[in-house]
């Protein structure tokens, strides 16, 4: 018998219910006689609070509340990749249909089209025991994906009765089993999920490879391991949507999560037609065969964008249960926090630092704790990484969301406003970014990049760290007082900075650069410092030698020599050889 109960109070997106009804903590339920779905978020003996995720306008008081019976799910089948989905994972194509541009409010599609055939082979054998994570079934769900069924975590048992391959819809029966206590249960491509419960594993790695993305001054200075976190914090037009883009695009994950979480509707607009048409560089196929898409806008109910972190990342955990390796772009956790804001004023809780509810931390731990290098239940081995955009009023990294999810990331990519104004992109701030992977990472780079791979990045981050300290001397005084050695630190920084750190999106040689590639940049700038110093060494000035081409020679190495050209670099050791040997004979 289902549950009901009368509103009595309405508050925006939280809606009242007298008495205690025997809802249940974290309940689906819907609300009025539009069928709104909503959330129960609170229970008192007098009082049951649930949080709608759709606009309330024209609820009132004495409209009735239907329990499900159970938790906010996701739908977990053939069907999710390529899709976009909102919040709390609706088809938007499908709501368009019914709706045009704007979501109506209590519109009812299911999650996943339940009449579309897919061609489905079946892995199990009759007699075969099998258990949660067990693969029952693959189905080529696009051209870059094969999905792979599974036993839901919590059945197990021995299979009775199998269909032969074919096509299927997603609730067709595929296998019968008989449980532990002797009941029959028929298994679909389909299982549920709840979104605030992390699905479980066997077990946690150590995360010792890197999430490679291509892009230099993540993959050599601040590197992401696969199974990681990372958060991009920066203000108003620094680059955070165009980072995560080229991270989403190029990073080597087998899937990628997009959540637009409270973005604005131009950006989303931006992303679904951008998508529509990247070409998958490993693949060949459309980078949206590998991609699922959550959007939710600005002008979307604030308790939807609230759950669709939730959604996207089980979605990612239930991919990484097949062995897939999956990368969360959350955009942003910002508006996020915004929603949990505005959704604890409403309740009168107690505000902590700038409004932000007491349990703020908590909430973005338990969301990047959800991230990790996992051994499957199933044996199989895939990851979750999550990068998540953070949007802090006026740049202010000093405000909470910034400071909490700094607690809970091993990787931050701070976005600078005086880089990205300058047109230095990405513009991540070497100074005041950090990765803490690069001790875990050292030895995947020795074995697989180069031995001197993490000595060669130290240098070069020291050099930057080095220019820094000197342009404060040169604000101060001018740099025409400062020696040589020193006026060569700065002049080989320029060279990092222009050559090496910035990068250009919309180059085909620079949009994207393997990790070979990016150790032999650093070998050849690293053997330009050398050289330059060893002319020092030998008294010749600095002023002479700055006038020299090879330096923006060095610096036109990323457009001038292409991915698939790395011989290209010995001529450049020739080159700085020569420019060493001309200066010795000039002076000689």
């Amino acid at each position: 018998m289902e549950l009901t109960g009368t509103i009595y109070g309405i508050n925006g997106p939280i809606v009242y219910l007298k008495g205690n009804l025997g809802f249940k903590m974290s309940e689906m339920v819907l609300v009025g006689k539009q069928k709104l779905v909503g959330e129960v978020i609170n229970l008192t003996k007098d009082t049951t609070t649930i949080q709608v995720f759709e606009e309330t306008t024209g609820l009132k008081p004495g409209e009735e509340v239907v329990s499900t019976g159970s938790a906010i799910c996701v739908t977990l089948a053939p069907g999710i990749i390529s899709n976009i989905f909102d919040g709390i994972e609706r088809p938007l194509k499908e709501i368009a249909k019914q709706s045009g541009v704007f979501i109506s409010r209590g519109v009812n599609v299911t999650s996943l089209d339940t009449k579309k055939l897919w061609d489905v082979h079946v892995t199990v054998a009759v007699g075969d025991y099998i258990y949660g994570g067990t693969i029952i079934a693959e189905v080529p769900e696009t051209s870059s994906i094969v999905h792979k069924s599974m036993v839901p975590p919590d059945i197990e048992g021995t299979v009775t009765k199998i269909v032969p391959d074919g096509k299927y819809t997603i609730d067709d029966p595929i296998i019968t089993i008989i449980d532990n206590e002797g009941k029959e249960k028929i298994l679909t491509l389909t299982q549920k999920w709840p979104i605030r419960i992390p699905r479980p594993t066997a077990k946690r790695y150590l995360s010792d490879r890197p999430l490679i993305t291509g892009q230099r001054i993540i993959d050599t200075l601040f590197p992401i391991a696969k199974g990681g976190t990372a958060a991009i914090p920066g203000g108003f037009g620094t680059g955070k949507t165009m980072t995560q883009h080229q991270l989403a695009k190029w990073s080597d994950a087998d899937i990628i999560i997009y959540i637009g979480c409270g973005e604005r509707g131009n950006e989303m607009t931006e992303v679904l037609e951008d998508f529509s048409k990247l070409v998958d560089p490993k693949s060949g196929n459309l980078l949206l065969d590998r991609t699922t898409l959550i959007a939710n806008t600005s002008n979307m109910p604030v308790a939807a964008r609230e759950a669709s972190i939730y959604t996207g990342i089980t979605l990612a955990e239930y991919y990484r249960d097949m062995g897939y390796h999956v990368a969360i772009m959350a955009d942003s956790t910002s508006r996020w926090a915004e929603a949990l804001r505005e959704i604890s004023g409403r309740l009168e809780e107690m505000p902590a630092e700038e409004g932000f509810p007491a349990y703020l931390a908590s909430r973005l731990s338990a969301f990047y704790e959800r991230a990790g290098f996992m051994k499957n239940l199933n044996g199989t081995e895939g990851s979750v990484s999550i990068i998540g955009a953070v949007s802090p009023q006026g740049g202010d990294f000093s405000e909470p969301v910034t400071q909490n999810t700094k607690r809970f990331v091993r990787c931050f990519w701070a976005l600078d406003k005086s880089l990205a104004y300058a047109r230095h992109f990405p513009a991540i701030q070497w100074l005041t970014s950090y990765s803490e992977y690069i001790q875990d990472l050292g030895s995947w780079y020795s074995n697989h990049i180069g031995s001197d791979f993490v000595d060669c990045r130290n240098q070069i981050l020291s050099i930057l760290t080095e220019e820094s300290k000197l342009n404060e001397i040169v604000k101060l005084i001018g740099s025409d007082v400062l020696p040589d050695d020193q006026k060569l630190t700065l002049e080989i920084a320029r060279v990092i900075r222009l050559g090496f750190v910035q990068q250009n999106a919309y180059h085909p040689s620079d949009t994207y650069v393997p990790l070979e590639k990016q150790l032999k940049m650093m070998h050849v700038i690293l053997y330009l410092y050398t050289k330059s110093k060893q002319l020092l060494a030998l008294n010749m000035p600095m002023s002479l030698i700055r006038e020299d081409p090879i330096f923006d020679n060095i610096i036109s190495i990323k457009y001038d020599v292409a991915n698939d050209e790395l011989d290209k670099f010995d001529d450049y050791i020739k080159n700085i050889d020569a420019f060493y040997n001309r200066y010795i004979e000039t002076n000689a």
